[in-house]
């Protein structure tokens, strides 16, 4: 039971931080069809970042905060730079940009922070809290608590705000959010700039367990794309399930067959719920997108 406990908490954590790459990824892809696969290296540059910061002797919740903004602002500079520009190209063109951007984040961090493995300290000390046999983390519970916080922060944000309301109208039906005065060129900005910051929140997260480098955003992207497909490509729900199963499914494959399996099992999950259910576990259709 014990062992079984320890998973669980272990397969929460992971699964959070992919819920939160899988969010960011179903956004983008809402408002734009596009799929980001430069969203790994955001959760890497967030976790980088604030490491650097810190390092420096900035205090620890200013290191954070900077750092998903940093982060947030690059998330903008992306669209403007390489996204918009290629506005009329069709989706596969601007989906091989985002792979081309990817590979030049990873370039530019590489060069400027090195090739290092870099951590951030504990959020609330190191000293493991004994639950029913098992010990979590502190830092653990950060990690879920502020994904439920970014999942409520994000409900009232799509269902009080503007530019959120605008966001889900152009998702629903581009054409018609546009014919009714959202302006469409704003709710792809904000997206990627939002989709960004979620991806920092997830690195400065999970940096303190994991540690961060210049190349861990490959990974952790790849298995936000995995999450969001297996939940259903562009549904807020389907995102935060699918990260969630994924990080438990993993883990228990790890801690009960073996840890060798732990990185292929995302790709033959989602290599099967393709197969059953096309459209994921949440992905109903177009209309339905969150």
């Amino acid at each position: 039971m014990s062992q079984f406990l320890q998973l669980l908490f272990s397969g929460l954590t992971v699964g959070a931080t992919y819920a939160l790459s899988a969010l960011g990824f179903s956004m983008i892809y809402n408002a734009s069809g596009v799929i980001n696969f430069a969203q790994g290296e955001f959760i890497m540059l967030g976790g980088m970042v604030a490491a650097v910061l810190a390092a420096s002797g900035i205090p620890l919740p200013l290191a954070v905060l900077a750092a998903i903004l940093v982060v947030a602002f690059v998330g903008l500079l992306v669209e403007k730079l390489a996204i918009e520009p290629a506005r009329d190209a069709d989706i596969t063109s601007i989906i091989i940009i985002t792979i081309g951007v990817s590979m030049i984040l990873r370039g530019v961090v590489e060069v400027t922070l090195g090739k290092g493995n870099l951590t951030l300290p504990h959020f609330s000390g190191d000293t493991p809290i004994a639950i029913g046999g098992a010990t979590l983390l502190p830092q653990s519970l950060w990690v879920m608590v502020v994904t439920a916080v970014v999942v409520v922060a994000l409900a009232v944000f799509f269902g009080r705000t503007r530019t959120g309301k605008g966001i889900l109208a152009t998702a629903h039906n581009r054409l018609a959010a546009q014919l009714v005065g959202v302006d469409v060129k704003k709710v792809l900005l904000a997206s990627f700039g939002l989709a960004a910051a979620l991806g920092a929140v997830g690195g400065v997260l999970i940096t303190p367990i994991a540690t961060t480098s210049y190349d861990a955003g490959l990974m952790l992207g790849l298995k936000g794309f995995v999450a969001a497909t297996f939940g259903g490509l562009g549904s807020g729900v389907g995102a935060i399930a699918g990260g969630v199963l994924l990080g438990l499914i993993e883990t228990m494959t790890a801690g009960y067959v073996s840890s060798s399996y732990k990185d292929a099992v995302p790709f033959v999950l989602v290599l099967v719920i393709l197969v059953v259910r096309p459209r994921g576990l949440f992905g109903l259709g177009s209309s339905d997108r969150v």
